[in-house]
């Protein structure tokens, strides 16, 4: 297929003869209008770009930034009349991938040309290539294309290196302790420790000597000296989870170590200075326990320094296929099981189900479907019973001309019943766009838009 080229340039001759002369060796478009030309470039697939640096009294270097906000890959070549030095390097500087003087002449136009499309061609394989080898690593040990995950990859890059506290935060299972061991394994005290304190999981009583330490014979039971968590995660990262379970006079009591950066363990009265990164991470609101009186205000602002929020899965459901088939290869492979996959009819319940449990559920389910699983091809009912039953609700929630009602499971976010809402009306209206807009009572233009949301899966 050849090249497909679009000229920018406000004088008809211009787009007329570079027409003419281009026709044979690429597919070429011409328009005088800059908006126009920016359409064109949403709707089909643009290899190059030959853009006059003034439309009128528009700056081509705001029609080129705008080509580069809305397509980053397209490959623009600026042309002018008015030769300058200055301009030409702005341009480069904001993307271009070079610059023709006017007067054009062909022979140097085809051979730019003919460049700028073997670019084009290096620069899609480049990204093909990194592509897969982010489905094939994630960020480093995370696996995720969303743009909800390329969030969270691009925080743990930007805070990998700095002291600052993070506390991380969202629903069990979503990957927060993930996070705080890529911050560390990433970043600059990667070569240091990394300890982990559950606060729910340790009595209350034994909280207190797990993470400050104690002497011998510091309280019954004390039969010798035992280093805290604080002191062993001594130039590296102390990661407290679960933080909002940890009692107030703990609170009180860490509070203190946070400000002067020293612990003294219980039964002793020497001081040891530390030098130690905090990450927390909370399954619960810590701003509303904070106003019932459950939290303290100071030690939440001291931690919340940097707030990484998690994702819950439902939210990042085109992740699925990715950590869908990362789980079949880690557990048949840690069963000694042949390489497995799910039937058309299984990925489909599993893509529509909506995991509580996010991705430490889907890790579950995908285990026993191995597990249990007696061939290749993994069917429905190698699934849970409780995932199988999702395609009771599916069935009796699709609507038909018949019916003008569907079912939306709990669970499920405003922003994907929207989804189901608009999707099940437009097959009840049979795609007719006017009518679905009628019935859900907003504008044409406002169901187009969604429409387009929810296709790009935004």
């Amino acid at each position: 297929m050849k090249p497909h080229v679009l000229v920018i340039d406000d004088e008809p001759a211009i787009c007329t003869a570079l027409s003419f002369a281009l026709e044979d060796d690429y597919q070429v478009v011409t328009t005088t209008d800059s908006d126009e030309g920016l359409r064109h470039i949403e709707q089909i697939s643009v290899d190059i770009v030959l853009l006059d640096l003034r439309i009128g009294s528009i700056s081509g270097l705001d029609i080129l930034q705008k080509i580069k906000n809305r397509s980053p890959n397209v490959t623009v070549i600026m042309m002018t009349a008015y030769s300058s030095i200055e301009t030409s390097i702005e341009a480069i500087k904001n993307g271009a991938y070079y610059y023709i003087e006017k007067p054009i002449n062909i022979e140097e136009l085809s051979l730019l040309l003919m460049r700028a499309a073997e670019f084009k061609q290096m620069s899609n394989q480049l990204e093909t290539l990194h592509e897969e080898l982010e489905k094939t690593r994630g960020f480093g040990n995370f696996l995720g294309n969303s743009k909800a995950m390329q969030r969270i990859f691009s925080m743990i890059e930007r805070v990998k290196d700095i002291d600052s506290s993070v506390l991380i935060t969202g629903e069990s299972g979503t990957g927060k302790e993930l996070v705080a061991r890529n911050i560390h394994t990433l970043g600059r005290r990667k070569n240091n420790p990394m300890q982990i304190v559950n606060c729910a999981a340790i009595p209350e009583m034994l909280l207190e000597s797990e993470l400050f330490g104690y002497e011998k014979g510091a309280f019954s039971g004390a039969t010798q000296r035992k280093e805290g968590k604080c002191v062993a995660a001594d130039g590296g990262i102390l990661f407290l989870d679960e933080i909002s379970e940890m009692p107030l006079p703990l609170q009180a009591k860490l509070l203190r170590v946070l400000q002067e950066r020293e612990v003294t363990p219980l039964g002793s009265n020497t001081k040891i200075s530390l030098d130690v990164r905090i990450i927390s991470a909370a399954n619960k609101n810590l701003e509303q326990m904070v106003m019932e009186g459950k939290f303290r205000e100071d030690l939440y602002f001291r931690l919340n320094v940097i707030p990484i929020s998690m994702p819950p899965l439902r939210e990042r459901k085109e992740d699925l296929p990715l950590l869908m088939d990362y789980f079949i290869k880690k557990h048949a492979k840690d069963m000694n099981r042949e390489d497995k996959t799910f039937t058309a009819s299984a990925r489909r319940l599993l893509l529509d189900y909506h995991y509580p449990g996010n991705v430490r559920e889907l890790g579950n389910i995908i285990e026993y479907a191995v597990a249990l699983s007696n061939s290749k091809n993994m069917e429905d009912t190698d699934l849970p019973q409780y995932v199988q039953e999702q395609k009771l609700i599916l069935q009796s929630g699709s609507p038909n001309e018949d019916s003008n009602s569907f079912s939306i499971p709990i669970g499920i976010s405003m922003k994907e019943i929207e989804e189901k809402v608009i999707t099940a009306t437009l097959q009840y209206c049979k795609n007719h766009r006017q009518k679905t807009a009628q019935i859900l009572k907003i504008s044409e233009r406002s169901l187009r838009d969604k429409i387009k949301l929810i296709s790009n899966g935004e």
